[in-house]
């Protein structure tokens, strides 16, 4: 894998890559692109992390079991960036899913996959990492397809849940129109899931009644989407090719 450092609109974003592994995928000219989650905003309640970057990426260890060709995007102020210009705490807190930040991301995008040789592209987005999927996939040309994992599609509901102060600055995927019907969508929840509990994003589903919706059982929001990745990558591609259904188990 390839590492680099992308400027984005006003960021520095951290980049892997890695072409497709040897009769990996059946889909040579596509790319899987993962977005990380929201790692640590705080160190405790009431104190925010001087650097948010997670100590245990899953949607980087997601991506290291996928065999297609990928790219991983660091999100603003992650991964060593905490303390660069332009960064503030406020970007990986309230304001973590803000315009500010998705431009960004779709800038670095952008320039790592130049719109004259894009393959078509997934979206495959852990936790938060879900949501700035579904904010970046209105923006950037080349998008056919999200996949979401664990993801509080519904940033107030989930707030609201868990007694948390709204992401004032941030935009809410279920307060968004649909995508394109282009894009097909589908989203992965682990029926165990205590911090993005599936009741969560009944207005998100209701605001994108053409997506997939799977609920795994057994799962948490880290248990076992690691271990039974590939699997769970495969079931998601099919359904992604068929039409929508309602939500069920894998």
């Amino acid at each position: 894998m390839t590492r680099e450092v992308v400027p984005g609109r006003g960021f520095n974003h951290l980049i892997y890559r890695r072409p497709a592994l040897p009769a990996g995928t059946d889909e040579p000219r596509g790319i899987h692109v993962y977005l990380e989650g929201d790692g640590r905003p705080w160190e405790t309640r009431h104190r925010i992390a001087s650097d948010p970057t997670p100590v245990n990426p899953l949607a980087l260890k997601l991506l290291l079991r996928d065999p297609a060709s990928v790219l991983y995007v660091g999100r603003p102020c992650y991964q060593g960036f905490a303390h660069a210009e332009g960064c503030r705490p406020a970007l990986w807190t309230k304001e973590r899913y803000s315009p500010e930040v998705v431009e960004s991301m779709v800038s670095a995008i952008d320039r790592t996959l130049p719109p004259s040789e894009r393959p078509p592209i997934t979206l495959i987005g852990y936790s938060g990492g879900g949501v700035l999927a579904m904010l970046i996939a209105e923006r950037l040309d080349g998008v056919v397809g999200v996949i979401t994992v664990a993801a509080n599609l519904d940033i107030d509901a989930w707030a609201d849940h868990h007694g948390y102060s709204r992401l004032v600055g941030s935009l809410n995927p279920a307060r968004r129109g649909p995508l394109g019907p282009h894009i097909r969508q589908i989203h992965l929840a682990g029926d165990h899931d205590r911090q993005v509990p599936p009741w969560t994003i009944e207005r998100f589903r209701k605001v994108n009644p053409d997506a997939s919706f799977k609920s795994i059982p057994g799962f948490d929001h880290r248990c076992c989407w690691i271990e039974q990745w590939p699997r769970i990558l495969g079931e998601a591609q099919n359904s992604i090719r068929m039409p929508a259904v309602t939500l069920c188990s894998l």
